[in-house]
Parts: C-alpha cells; sequence; structure tokens
C-alpha cells in the first residue's frame, strides 16, 4: 500500500503543478513545477520522503521503459531531419563535449586538496 500511496502523493503533485503552470502561465511544464513542489514539500516535511520512496524507486528501476515513446517519436518523424541531420550531429557531438568537459572539471574543482587512494602522498 505504500507504493500506492507515493504514487498518489507524485501525482497529485503533478497535478498542482500543472494547475498552477496554466493559471499563472508559466513558461514552465506542470511537471517541472510539481517537481519543484515535492522539493519544498520534502524540505519542510522530511516524513514526506518515506512516504515517495518506494514510489520512486519504482519509477527508477523502469526509468528506460519511459525512452521508449520519445525514441518511437523521434523514429516516425525520421523524415523532418532530412535537411538537418548534420546540424543534429554537430550539435549532440559538441553539446556531449561540452558537458563531458563541464563534469570533469567540476570534479577536478571539487577534488582539489583532497587525498585520494591512489594518492602518492598516502602512506600504508
Amino acid at each position: 500500500m505504500n507504493v500506492l500511496t507515493g504514487f498518489v502523493i507524485l501525482l497529485a503533485l503533478q497535478l498542482c503543478g500543472e494547475i498552477l503552470a496554466r493559471m499563472l502561465a508559466l513558461p514552465v511544464p506542470g511537471p517541472v513545477v510539481g517537481l519543484l513542489l515535492l522539493l519544498v514539500g520534502l524540505a519542510v516535511i522530511p516524513a514526506l520522503s518515506t512516504r515517495v520512496e518506494q514510489a520512486a524507486q519504482a519509477l527508477l528501476s523502469h526509468l528506460s521503459l519511459l525512452f521508449i515513446p520519445a525514441g518511437v517519436g523521434v523514429v516516425v518523424h525520421l523524415g523532418r531531419l532530412e535537411g538537418a541531420v548534420f546540424g543534429v550531429v554537430v550539435t549532440l557531438g559538441s553539446s556531449t563535449l561540452l558537458g563531458l568537459t563541464a563534469t570533469a572539471l567540476s570534479l577536478q574543482y571539487l577534488m582539489r586538496g583532497r587525498t585520494t587512494r591512489n594518492s602518492p602522498d598516502q602512506r600504508p
């Protein structure tokens, strides 16, 4: 029953986010507003995390299934990309490299001054 309660809470927050996004004419999708509401709820009511934890774990374990509709949509509309294949490939490649670079630089910055297991300064 805990999973069902968690799903109801998550769906209610998504519905509230959708309502707020439409009522306030926000330039953000309703589910994103719902996630922000969940974040606020988790910060204000720590017990909420135990209510939604099992439902969140169930969703995360099947996350790959949620990408199937997007993949089918890309395949269905593949004809629309005919003239833009080069631009799409360049954009995907450059954004991937940029993301990897930003991640690596952030990690180096955050790990600066820390010793690791394989550090030469560490003595057995």
